[in-house]
């Protein structure tokens, strides 16, 4: 693996293909219209490598969904092209980004290419939420005019718009889960299924609970990261969110994003059973008390957290990521910093930070073959700059060492995917340098660096695809 630091704004001469010549100047970014935050982890899969084909998904102008795709045998991009038009990005009087309804995307048995996107828990003009509050925006769904093929995308209205943080996993029988929160910060967490690629999705059935608590002035809340376990299993790790009333909480704050501890529980979607880690079947919804009973896999304390992924190792134990720091008085408490939680058979472990002694912002994803074997991709900052390396583990998570920087950039911040699955090992994560909330780079990381465009083609997309 190299350990070269590659600058987020370069130019360089092509060592992409055969075809290139040696004139051919490359940027090491594929698009530079996206808006907002336009990537995020929670938001997944956002990155898709299938038949040699890498295809990407973000949040690009009017919060639309934008999609390219990457070949690794001819070494071309194509797009990208808009697949949908989100509502938030059209609100009268609203905020500039809302910055929910980031794209989620799916490739169904058939070849055809599925966007979930655009929602912030749904309007009240779109009827009465039974499962929770309501926001703005609405949830919806695309798809491509013809398998494998993202030039062209037509509407389903088949989910309900009372929806946002979408998360979709396929089974190996084809059949499609859509995880999602039923409406704004108050709603119950659920899913929709499918059976018929995509074309029609059973009624929301809620598995986290939202209600009124008695003994403060808030509600219980949730934030869930849905994933594939073995089999016919789903794995889902989560945080729990105090959402205060206006006014109340810690100083008088009134609704932050307060969040504490790390979750756990597995969803075998063959018999349609759910349960904790050791086994013990639970009841739909799981409300605060049952989850704090059965599935509590880390007490945080008095840090706030921000919740991550989960993976299972070769023993099928799950670990988790998890993000959490001090409280420091912000709407959002303060910093967070990626931690590493697993279960070793007997009980839950780890919780140190995989940067040891950092006090900044950082986010990162994980694959895990066993305890001595952890690599962790993290954005993180230093000195100033936006970095992005690999770090690893051989010693149960205890600590972490820095393998290389893959993507570096100066006085900017980094926003990334989840690590994509199956991956390419030239595409391995979504990258978004922040300079601003407008113009915003997106890059396809791979083990050493981004996959690089040739400006000829950078500046035909811009004026024909988008």
């Amino acid at each position: 693996m190299s350990g070269a630091v590659l600058s987020g704004c370069a130019m360089q001469t092509s060592k992409a293909g055969p075809t290139a010549s040696e004139n051919t100047q490359f940027v090491e970014y594929f698009a530079d219209n996206a808006v907002g935050n336009p990537l995020a982890i929670v938001q997944h899969p956002a990155a898709i490598h299938q038949n040699g084909i890498t295809y990407v998904s973000y949040q690009g102008p009017k919060e639309d969904p934008f999609v390219a795709t990457y070949d690794h045998r001819t070494k071309e991009w194509k797009g990208p092209f808009k697949a949908g038009t989100s509502e938030l990005g059209r609100r009268d009087g609203g905020k500039k980004f809302d910055n929910h309804g980031k794209p989620t995307m799916l490739i169904d048995n058939e070849g055809y290419i599925h966007i979930f996107y655009g929602g912030h828990g749904g309007h009240k003009s779109d009827g009465h939420n039974s499962l929770g509050n309501t926001h703005v925006g609405a949830n919806k769904h695309a798809v491509s005019k013809r398998p494998y093929d993202i030039t062209e995308w037509v509407d389903l209205d088949n989910i309900t718009p009372f929806g946002t943080y979408n998360q979709v996993v396929k089974m190996d029988n084809g059949d499609i889960y859509l995880f999602f929160r039923h409406g704004a910060h108050r709603s119950d967490w659920v899913y929709q299924k499918s059976v018929d690629n995509g074309r029609t999705f059973s009624a929301p059935v809620s598995f986290l609970k939202h209600k009124r608590r008695t003994d403060i002035e808030a509600v219980d809340s949730w934030y869930a990261w849905v994933g594939k376990g073995e089999g016919d299993n789903l794995i889902v790790s989560y945080d729990y969110h105090v959402c205060w009333d206006n006014g109340a909480g810690v100083n008088g704050r009134g609704h932050t994003t307060e969040r504490h501890d790390v979750y756990f529980m597995n969803f075998n979607t063959k018999t349609n059973e759910w349960s904790n880690v050791k086994g013990e079947s639970l009841t739909l919804p799981v409300t605060k008390e049952v989850a704090d009973e059965k599935t509590l896999a880390m007490k945080t304390g008095e840090l706030w957290t921000f919740n991550g992924t989960s993976h299972l190792d070769s023993k099928g134990y799950p670990h988790i990521a998890i993000n959490a720091g001090i409280d420091k008085g912000a709407k959002t408490g303060g910093p967070k910093q990626t931690r590493h939680v697993w279960w070793d058979g007997k009980q839950w472990l780890g919780g140190n930070k995989i940067i040891e002694g950092y006090e900044g912002v950082s986010r990162g994803d994980f694959r895990v073959n066993d305890p001595e074997d952890i690599r962790y991709l993290v954005a993180y900052e230093k000195d100033g700059d936006a970095v992005l390396s690999w770090w690893k583990s051989n010693n149960d998570g205890k600590s972490f060492s820095e393998e290389s920087t893959v993507l570096k950039s100066e006085n900017a911040s980094f926003a990334i995917t989840t690590l994509i699955e199956n991956a390419h090992p030239e595409a391995q994560m979504l990258v978004a340098e922040k300079e601003s909330d407008e113009n915003i780079k997106i890059y396809l990381v791979g083990e050493d660096g981004p996959i690089p465009r040739s400006l000829s083609s950078f500046k035909s997309s811009n004026n024909a695809s988008m």
